[in-house]
């Protein structure tokens, strides 16, 4: 997981249908960056079960048994 680009912010945003200019590109890459950089020290460390689209399944496993 690293700080994403604003050349890569730019292409998930124009892949979502809403296209930024690069100056906008860019201060999102700055705003979301310290989060990206906050969290690689423990990037593919987390246990499976804490992936958001698994997240009901896991929990729902667990109660279960």
């Amino acid at each position: 997981m690293t700080r994403p680009t604003p050349q890569q912010v730019s292409a998930i945003a124009e892949a979502s249908g809403l296209p930024v200019d690069k100056e906008v590109a860019t201060r999102i890459s700055d705003s979301i960056g310290p989060a990206f950089d906050n969290f690689a020290a423990v990037a593919g460390t987390l246990p499976f079960d804490l992936e958001p689209a698994s997240y009901v399944v896991a929990q729902t496993l667990k109660v279960g048994r």
